[in-house]
């Protein structure tokens, strides 16, 4: 990775969609501002391909591909690049599958109307291996389908490892606070709220707070209707 390693560099892009001009229009505005896209595909196993070839930092996913579909190539690129970060494109945010895919590892989603200042920000902090949460339409995508009786959890965690504290973390986090919000909440350092974020991740096996989130609703840490007070912004 470049920009997840401290380095201050703008993240490597590949962008993955299956319309040429989505594609083109992506890459314009990521390149007029600094952004380097490394590469292009039309479909999910293009994305694979291409991931494994050329190691970019952030891949923009479109969901819905012809031969392999954003989701399974989320999956693949993850498990051979588990560095990587995944921003999954859609046209609507309630989309099932966008829930699957943060699931699975994506680091956030963005709706295909997303502005250029938008996009380029989101790419940003992505690359440095936070997540992309706007905590009021994650919340309604988590809630819609976390609760739904008949799907089996996406991601599946042992809470019995977390401390008490750190399950108090992990509510908050469920709850869209960031490490600001947390470190007020609990009347702690940011510095010591990160330790604890980190050994939450490393002892369930998460990637970042977009899987933190899931954690929290299907493990029932958090329910519907908990953080609807919660201010709107990124995570």
């Amino acid at each position: 990775m470049t920009a997840a390693d401290g380095s201050g560099q703008p993240p490597r892009v590949l962008i993955a969609d299956d319309q040429t001009l989505i594609r083109t229009g992506f890459r314009l505005i990521l390149t007029a501002r600094g952004i380097e896209v490394v590469g292009e595909a039309a479909d999910g196993a293009e994305a694979v391909a291409a991931a494994h070839r050329l190691r970019p930092d952030v891949v923009l996913m479109d969901i819905r591909m012809p031969n392999l579909d954003g989701l399974e190539a989320t999956r693949l690129i993850l498990d051979r690049l588990p560095e990587c970060r995944i921003l999954i494109l859609t046209t609507f945010d309630l989309d099932r599958y966008v829930y699957t895919a943060l699931s699975a590892g994506a680091s956030g989603f963005l709706l295909k109307d997303v502005t250029p200042e938008h996009l380029a920000a989101a790419v940003r902090l992505v690359g440095t291996g936070d997540a992309l949460l706007a905590p009021s339409i994650t919340r309604r995508l988590v809630e819609r389908f976390a609760a739904e009786p008949d799907r089996a959890p996406a991601v599946h965690a042992d809470l019995t490892a977390l401390t008490p504290r750190e399950l108090e973390v992990l509510t908050l986090l469920g709850r869209g606070l960031s490490n600001t919000q947390l470190a007020a909440e609990l009347i702690l350092s940011e510095a010591t709220v990160k330790s604890h974020v980190a050994r939450i991740f490393a002892k369930l096996g998460l990637r970042d707070r977009a899987q933190a989130v899931v954690v929290a609703y299907e493990t029932g840490l958090v329910r519907a209707g908990d953080c609807g007070a919660r201010r709107d912004g990124p995570a």
